[in-house]
């Protein structure tokens, strides 16, 4: 996998967890008495643990992806795409794995393996900017 295809899966992934969240909402919204706006930032949280944790899921997802996808662009123009794309299926299947702990619950065994993933993520993109780097 080279790192632009990690960059684009990447993104694809971050489209399915929004979508775990959003189109839940359209049926909802639709034959219930819940109001579209009912999801305001600035309303009360009144979405199923599952909805909440999919969109921190995104949102954590997100957190990253201007990184990754910074390494892996500077890279290709440094002419460096080769070592990047070594590394950056990894930092791909951490985020799936950190994504995928996120879903599962928020107990604290599973909020500390998915810090693991995260720091592995950035443990990676700092290998990867170090080597670009040298």
């Amino acid at each position: 996998m080279t790192g632009f295809e990690a960059v684009l899966l990447y993104v694809a992934w971050c489209i399915v967890l929004v979508l775990l969240y959003a189109v839940p909402r359209i049926p909802i919204a639709l034959f219930t008495e819940r109001r579209m706006d009912s999801w305001e930032r600035t309303k009360p949280i009144t979405d199923a643990p599952f909805f909440v944790r999919a969109k921190g899921a995104h949102l954590n997802s997100m957190e990253n992806f201007p990184l990754f996808a910074a390494i892996v662009c500077v890279a290709a123009l440094m002419g460096k795409s080769a070592f990047v794309d070594t590394v950056a299926a990894y930092v791909l299947y951490l985020r799936v794995a950190q994504s995928v702990t996120h879903l599962i619950g928020d107990r604290s065994v599973l909020v500390l393996i998915r810090a693991s993933f995260f720091v592995a993520q950035i443990l990676l993109m700092l290998y990867m900017v170090q080597g670009l780097l040298h």
